[in-house]
Order: structure tokens, then sequence, then C-alpha cells
């Protein structure tokens, strides 16, 4: 029956393909070779009526078929193959997906180890990095392929395509949906990266967050020291068997030349130890005479007492470990033990030195830090003492995992370690509060005063709760979060002070060395052409950055401890840079950083284009200055417009999105916002066109003085007597303003002088000259001049006109060469020295008293000598024709 119903059905869609093919065969051929396929239906037609009547259906499909495959159809195009490139990354495709789950099943499940954690995540990132370059890769060939498939058009619904159209459109349509779906795969599995990323981080901190707060037996429980008296016998056994081992090690493997090696190795270890005690403080240079070194001096010295402290001791340790591990002289499970003996002495060296280096105890004049000398010595003395508790309890720790002590007696030797070092710590916070000789001073409750030898408060504050804390957690039982922060006080405090000598020499030697007249400053001005100020400009920079720099390595150093991994921390600013998505908007630092080196190089263009405009192409043409600034403004703004166009198309911002914005910004500017919009806009305006700027002298109405601050909606004016005006931006675009520096800053003082008329002009105008030529903060260009205003009775007016580099300093230049004109002019006679409340008074019109007594004198006269001498008296007045009488005060008589 399944044969006669395959039979019908073969039956079926070959009569289907004739009827296909009727409309492409000629009819000659087309009657040829229907009569062979008829014969072959005949024949083939009883074999089913013998079967069921299910296959019935089938047998009367071939006339169904025949209607529906009149009807136009298209000649069918065979779809392409993959491409060879696409087979290729679909096959690293496949590899990292394979990599991907075998990682994802690794970690799949509840108790999975931090090490198989570490272990899956470690080569992350470099796949993450294959996935994005894949997909970076097949970006510009999607949108190749997306080109060429749009430039067919749409495909036509009433007529038919043609073949090659169509069978292109096919082609087309396949590559772009080949490198569609593979961008799509490999952004799956970038996906999938990041979610593996995700549970490894968040496995990896219940894990230490479960250790850290994992509650063991109290420290003092009796419950804790039963086991510990009932442990000890076996351990010590095992202690016993170690030493053993080491003796057995000996005996095997103590050949001359292993021992010859040890001794070579605890040789030169004693020596750099003796060497960094003895010999490294006479290389530190911190001579006792010096009293007042420099700060680079300082710097210096501190880090070479820190070198020399630390370097011997770190090198000594690693040569008797490296030894150690060499002869196969210890047993593999106490070479731990080694280690961190070694560890410890060479961080007793390390923080022994970093103190020696900051705190200069016995030499106050070359110490860096501002700290005197009882609280130095204190904070050296505290500070070695905790390194060695920490040395002793991890040197203890190592041995009991070395001899596989009981967890009692590992409890119990952590949790006295952590009390030890709380109680150093509380120890050494209440010397420096330094109480006792102040309640004998005051006979009375102790009264805080500043002391110079006490820690800040803050610190001391944090000090007291970090040991509560501690002491508190190894009480209760916590004595793993104990020993953690006892560690990280250790390990924070050590890193505080390290980069606090880092920030310190960075901005001494950063800073230092290209500010001010240093030499290096000196031959990059000579070599560069780089101003003073642009120089200091750059050594500020360079020494914020370099601080930055140091505070997020210190921050990640002290954040690693818990839990803080560098590669999430990388892995998050590499997103960051390169692309997040906040919904559905992208947000790229790279995009914008490169936008912005668009706009940029778009505003450098136009300002060369204007330049050249206003200067070369401009001013060779008919055009009044007027049209040729309109001109080149009109030139910056569509250029500045084009490159923000331009920046805003690279990040993704098309000008409809913008104008949907503006849209919804008119609506509110429609219901009242006008004015505050307005003086927006303004302050926008000024900002951006600066006709006034910040340190300007301006008149604005009956106001002046200088502008403080320009904001976007106000202007801050300072007035000569300190008075602050703030005045609307919009009052500044649309109003009139004096800008009395606008372009130039330098200025004009005139100088009004009155010479004696019966002097020489022009020597008292080169005596003016000369004055004004002698004054430092006189321009030599223009030369200052004197113009001769008035010949005056009985003066003559001068002003002598001077150029200042400074309108700011006009009232000092003015009084400087008032009283320079004033002691020349006097030592020259040109101004007439009065005396104390003296003063001339000048009478005009008394001509006609004058011939009136003149009348009278002749009418009386007594003789003709007494007439002579006054008609020689008349005549001697009459030639003094118009001049002015002058009485001087308080003389004449009563």
């Amino acid at each position: 029956m399944v044969r006669s119903t395959l039979r019908a059905a073969r039956i079926a869609a070959f009569s289907a393909i004739l009827a296909g093919a009727a409309l492409v065969v000629p009819t000659g051929v087309l009657s040829q070779g229907t009569a062979p396929a008829q014969t072959q239906e005949q024949k083939a037609a009883p074999a089913p009526q013998t079967g069921s009547d299910k296959t019935q259906p089938a047998q009367n499909a071939a006339p169904a078929a025949a209607p529906a495959a009149a009807a136009p159809a298209a000649k069918p195009v065979a779809k392409p193959a993959v491409s060879e490139g696409i087979k290729t990354v679909r096959e690293r495709l496949d590899q990292i997906k394979n990599d991907l789950d075998s990682r994802e099943k690794r970690i799949t499940g509840r108790d999975v180890s931090t090490g198989a954690l570490t272990t899956a995540r470690d080569g992350l990132e470099a796949v993450s990095d294959r996935i994005r370059a894949i997909i970076a890769a097949l970006e510009p060939r999607l949108e190749a392929a997306r080109e060429r498939l749009t430039q067919l058009g749409p495909k036509p619904k009433d007529t038919e395509e043609g073949e090659d159209v169509a069978k292109e459109r096919v082609e087309r349509g396949h590559a772009v949906a080949e490198i569609d779906e593979t961008q799509r795969l490999a952004k799956s599995l970038l996906v999938q990266s990041d979610q593996i990323v995700d549970q490894i981080t968040n496995k990896r901190r219940a894990a230490f967050t479960r250790g850290l707060f994992e509650r063991s037996s109290a420290l003092f429980s009796p419950d804790l020291w039963v086991k510990i008296g009932a442990d000890l016998p076996r351990d010590l056994k095992s202690l016993q068997s170690a030493l053993e081992d080491i003796l057995d090690l000996f005996s095997r493997n103590g050949s001359l030349w292993n021992l010859l090696i040890l001794g070579a190795a605890f040789g030169i270890s004693f020596a750099l130890y003796f060497g960094r005690r003895n010999i490294a403080p006479k290389l530190g240079r911190r001579d006792v005479k010096v009293t007042d070194p420099s700060r680079r001096a300082k710097l210096l010295a501190a880090w070479r007492v820190f070198l020399l402290g630390t370097v011997p001791a770190v090198a000594g340790s690693y040569t008797v470990y490296y030894a150690l591990d060499a002869t196969n002289l210890l047993p593999t499970r106490l070479m731990p033990v080694a280690s961190a003996i070694l560890i410890g002495l060479a961080f007793i060296a390390f923080v022994q030195a970093l103190c020696d280096a900051l705190l200069a105890v016995g030499k106050p004049a070359w110490r860096p830090t501002p700290i005197s000398d009882a609280a130095a010595w204190r904070v050296q003395l505290l500070a070695v003492s905790i390194a060695v508790v920490i040395t002793i309890s991890k040197s203890t720790e190592a041995l009991n995992s070395g001899i596989y002590a009981a967890l009692s007696i590992s409890i119990a030797t952590r949790g006295i370690g952590a009390i030890t070092a709380a109680l150093l710590l509380a120890i050494g916070l209440h010397r420096f509060a330094d109480t006792a000789e102040k309640e004998e001073a005051c006979f009375g409750p102790y009264v805080g005063t500043e002391t110079s030898s006490s820690i800040g408060g803050p610190l001391r504050l944090l000090g007291w709760a970090a040991t509560v804390l501690v002491g508190a957690s190894a009480i209760v039982g916590y004595v793993a979060l104990a020993s953690f922060l006892v560690d990280q006080l250790i390990w924070t405090a050590s890193l505080f002070v390290l980069f606090w000598l880092l920030i310190a020499s960075a901005d001494v030697f950063i800073g230092g060395s290209l500010s001010d007249d240093t030499k290096i400053a000196t031959a990059l001005q000579a070599n560069t052409g780089l101003r003073k100020r642009s120089l200091n400009q750059i050594a500020v920079l360079a020494t914020g950055v370099a601080r930055v720099v140091l505070v997020a390595v210190a921050v990640l150093l002290a954040l690693a401890p818990w839990g803080l991994d560098s590669n999430d921390v990388f892995s998050s600013l590499r997103s960051a840079f390169f692309g997040f998505k906040v919904g559905d908007v992208t947000i790229s630092l790279s995009a914008i950083v490169f936008g912005l080196g668009i706009l940029a190089i778009g505003i450098f263009i136009t300002r060369s284009i204007q330049h050249w405009l206003e200067n070369t192409y401009l001013p060779a043409t008919d055009m009044d200055a007027g049209l040729r600034n309109s001109i080149s403004t009109v030139a910056g703004y569509c250029g500045f417009l084009l490159a923000l166009a331009t920046a805003f198309s690279y990040l993704g911002l098309s000008l409809e999105k913008l104008t949907i914005v503006a849209g919804a910004l008119s609506v509110g500017i429609g219901f009242g916002l006008q004015s505050i919009v307005n003086n927006f806009v303004s302050g926008l305006l000024l900002l951006w066109e600066r006709p006034i700027r910040v340190g300007d002298q301006v008149v604005i109405g009956d106001s002046e003085g200088i502008v403080k601050r320009i904001s976007v909606r106000s202007t801050e004016i300072q007035t000569f007597d300190r008075s602050a005006v703030i005045v609307p931006n919009s009052n500044l675009i649309s109003g009139v303003v004096k800008n009395r520096v606008r372009g130039d800053r330098s200025g004009r003082v005139i100088i009004s002088v009155n010479v004696l008329r019966n002097q020489d002009p022009v020597r008292a105008a080169e005596m003016l000259i000369e004055c004004a030529k002698a004054h430092a903060d006189v321009l030599k260009q223009p030369p200052p001049r004197v113009v001769f205003k008035k010949i005056g009775d009985p003066f003559l007016e001068f002003d002598l006109i001077a150029m200042i580099s400074d309108v700011n300093l006009g009232s000092s230049v003015q009084s400087d060469l008032n009283f320079a004109v004033f002691k020349t002019l006097s030592d020259a006679g040109f101004i007439p020295a009065m005396g104390p409340a003296s003063s001339f008074i000048t009478v005009q019109g008394l001509e006609p008293v004058r011939d009136a007594l003149g009348q009278i004198a002749s009418a009386v006269g007594t003789g003709s000598v007494r007439k002579g001498g006054a008609d020689k008296q008349t005549a001697q007045r009459d030639g003094e024709g118009a001049n002015p009488v002058r009485r001087k005060l308080g003389t004449a008589p009563s």
C-alpha cells in the first residue's frame, strides 16, 4: 500500500512538471514528448487500483496541479552557495562556541572551587577580543552588501522581473543574509562571553564573602582550648616528623656542591642585610650639617634611603629561597614556611626603609613630611612592631599548614596574631594622644589642645574603629575576618605612604622641572619657542595626569584583596571606551573622542580658510571693509556648522533627531521662557564671539568696572569701589557697551602742564618728553608727544600724551609722570617757586584808572624834575601795554 501511494505521488509530480514545461517549450517539441509520457502514465495507472482507496487522492493530484501550473511563473533561480570567507568565519565561531560551552560547564554547579573559577576566567578577554574583531570585520562587508542590494531597487509587484536581475537579486540577498546571520551569531557569542564573566565574578565574590564571614570557635571559648590541648600532642609529633624529613633530605642531598650553594646564598643574604643597616645610611647623603635642604633634595634622599633599605633585603630573601629550591634540601610541604619567613623579613625591611625615608628620625631637616620628632619616632616603632607581629603570624600559619596542624591550633594562631596587632595599634593610638603631661600641667580634667606630635582626628578615629573591629571579630569567633582586616590595614597603610611619596615626587620632578627657570624649561623655551606661561600650563597638566594615574593604581591595588579583579576593571574600561548600551542608546567614549577630533579638525580648516579670505583673497578685491568682514564671518559660521554636522553624523545623531529636540525646546520657549532663552543665547554669543572677556574694563550705562565672570545667563562686573553689578546678557548684546581693552589693552595718559609765558616752549616740550620716556611703563612706539594747546596770559598750556601697555596702569603712570614733570620743570624754573599761602591775582581793565592817575599827577606836579619823573613813569606804564597788573595778596597797605 505504501508503494502504491509513493507511485501515485511520483505520477502527480511528473504531471505538474510537464504542465510547467508547456509554458516554455515549443508546441512541436511538447507534442513529441507527451506521447511517451501518456503511455507511461497509462501503464502505471492500473497498479494503484489493486490497492486501498487511500491512493485515490494521489491519483487525482495531477489534474488538480495542472491548472495551478498554468499561471505565469518565472524560472526558479538556484540558491547560491555559502562563500568561502563566510565558511572560514563560521568555523572560527564554532571553535569559539565550543570553548565558551566548555567554560560554562566548568563553572556550573554550587560547589565550584576558586581555582576552577580562575581557570575558567583566564583567557576570556582574548576570546571576547576575537569575537569583537570578527564583528568589526563583518560590519563594512555587511554595509557594502546592503548597499549593492539597495541599488537593485524594490522588487516589482505587477510585472515580471528579468532573469538576470532576479538572479542578481537572489545572490545579493543571500550575501546580505549570510553576513548578517554570521554577525548576529558573533554578537550572541559575545553576550555569552560577558555572561560567563559575570557568573564567574559573582561566584568568586560569593565564595570570598562566605569564607570571610565564616564563624569559627570564639578565641576565649573553653571548648577551643580543650581541643587545642587534645590536638597538641599530635601536632608536636607532626612537627617532629617534619624535622626528621629535613634531616633525611640533608643526609641524602647534602652534597658538598649543594652545601656550598646554600652557604653562599646565606652569606650573600647576610652581607646584603648587613650592608643595608650600616652602609645604606651613609649612601643616603643626609648631611646633618645641612639645615634647610630643598624639597627636591629631601625627596631624592628619601628615595635613596628607601631603595637602599629595601632592594638588598628583597634580593637576599630571594637568593636564599632560590638556593633552597635548587638544592632540594627542604621538603616540598615546608617550602611555603621558608617562603613566609623570607617574605616576612623582606617586608620588615620594606616597612623600616619606608619609615626611614619619610620620617628621617633624628634628622628633622631632611624629613619630607610635616611631623614632629616624637611623632616620627612613635610612628616608626609602631609600624615596625606590627610588621614583626604580622611576619610571625604568617610564618606560624604556614608552619601549621606544612605540618597539617589541627583546625583549633590554626584558629588560635590566627586569632592571637590579630589581637596582638590590634593591641599594638591601640597602644600606639593612645600614645599619640599624649595626655599625661597636659593633665599634670592644668591640674584638672584634660583639655585637648593642638600638638605637633598628634595624628589628625579622622585618622585616629579610623584607627580606633579598626582596632575595636579587629579585636571584637577575633573574640566572637570571626577569626578569618579579623586576620583579613589586619592584613588590609597594613597593606592599605603601606600603599598610602608609598603613593604619597610617588605623588610628591611627581609634583616636584615633573611639575618643578617644567616650571620656573630650570634647565629643562629653559631648553624647551629655546628649542620649541614655547612661552613660560605655556610651560607652566603643561607642567600643571602633566602633574595632574600623573596624580590621577597614581591614585587610580593605588585604588585598584587597595581593592584587589577584596575580590576586585584587574581583568574585570580593564574589561569595564574597555566597554566604556568602545561602547556600552543604555537601553537602545549606545554610548561610546571612543566615538565621542573621534567626534570631537573631527570637530576640531573642521574648526581648524575653517579658521585657515577664514584667515586666507581675510588676509589674502578679499583684500585683493574691490569690496569695502564691511562687506569683507561679513563674508569672512559668514564663512566662519558655515564652516563651523558643517564641522558640527559632520561630527554629529559620525556620532550617529541625524539632523532629524536634532530637529525633534529643537521643536520640543520651542514649545517651552513659547510658554514664557523667552527672557531666559534670550539671556541664554546671548550668553552663548558672548562666550563665542567674545566682545567682552573676563578681565576687560567696560562701561555699561553709568557703571564702569572689570568683568569678573561671564555665565550663560548673566555677567558679573566689579566696579572700582568693589561693588558687584549683575548685568543680564541680553543687555550686553542689544545695548551699548564700551570696552576699553577690546583687542588691545594699551591706553593713553594725558598730563596738562602750564609753563610761564617767558620760557622757551620748545625746551619745555623736550623736558616733558624726556620725563615720559624715562618711565618704564610708557611705550616706545608710538612715542610720547606734546601738544601745544594754548598761548595763555600769563601761562603757556601744554598736554603731554603718552601711551601705556595696560590701561589698568593709567592712574599709577599718571601719578608718576606728574611727580616727574613737576620736579623737572620746577628745577628748570619753568614753574615759579611760590611761598606758602601765596598766590597771584590778575586784574584787567584798569587802563582808564591809569590814565586818570596820570592826569592828576601832571596837574599837581611841583617841578619839572618831578614832572619829568612822573612822565617817565607814565611812559613806562604805556610801554607795558595791556599787561595785567599784579598785586601780591597780603602786601598792600591797609
